[in-house]
């Protein structure tokens, strides 16, 4: 981590059709563990652009804080994911290539640890990122993801791996742990217990 008073920069890139879940769930873990480790984290939105992104279903519009021009430099980014259908889609599509996939595979060449949560794994899977590591994703995207990282190894029944400078977990619910996994090795493990008594979550 940086020095005490200087909080990690977390940038949690939204896209249209992003799943409600994978991104409020660890996200919140990350709000709770600033109320108890004041200044631990400057965590914020980032998209392409600053316009309304429409998550799953167009069920709620978010407005990101930052585009990736002007957002501060990530220590460690969080990718959610989506729809596999979405996700699908976004791998053919040479607008989400050139501006979220460059830049986030960009931010993590030079240091960023990258956290992926269910299907946003998929989203990385025509990159090199995961190339010699062990990885996971939603099940039912597990046969995509290995078919798409031949150089990785892609593992089911768990909740989330590290890899140090890779965190890639399960679906949806599963990136609760693996947020309260990174807070609690990061900050320790009672305020990690503490987060997940106050989450009433029993993952």
């Amino acid at each position: 981590m940086k020095q005490t008073n200087q909080p990690l920069n977390v940038a949690f890139v939204i896209f249209d059709q992003v799943e409600v879940l994978d991104l409020n769930g660890p996200l919140d873990v990350f709000v709770k563990a600033n109320v108890l480790h004041p200044n631990a984290y400057n965590h914020y939105l980032v998209s392409a652009t600053k316009e309304v992104v429409k998550t799953e279903s167009n069920t709620t519009h978010i407005l990101p804080q930052y585009s990736f021009d002007d957002c501060p430099t990530p220590d460690i980014i969080v990718l959610p994911g989506a729809n596999p259908d979405i996700v699908m889609n976004y791998l053919q599509d040479q607008n989400f290539q050139n501006t979220y996939t460059n830049w986030i595979v960009a931010q993590h060449q030079q240091g960023a640890m990258l956290f992926t949560v269910c299907t946003g794994s998929l989203l990385l899977s025509n990159t090199a990122v995961f190339d010699h590591l062990e990885v996971t994703t939603h099940f039912m995207a597990i046969e995509a993801f290995t078919q798409a990282t031949p150089k990785a190894k892609v593992i089911s029944g768990v909740r989330y791996i590290d890899q140090e400078k890779v965190l890639t977990t399960a679906g949806i619910t599963a990136g609760i742990d693996g947020a309260l996994y990174l807070v609690s090795k990061q900050l320790g493990e009672e305020i990690g217990n503490t987060i997940k008594q106050l989450f009433e979550y029993r993952g």
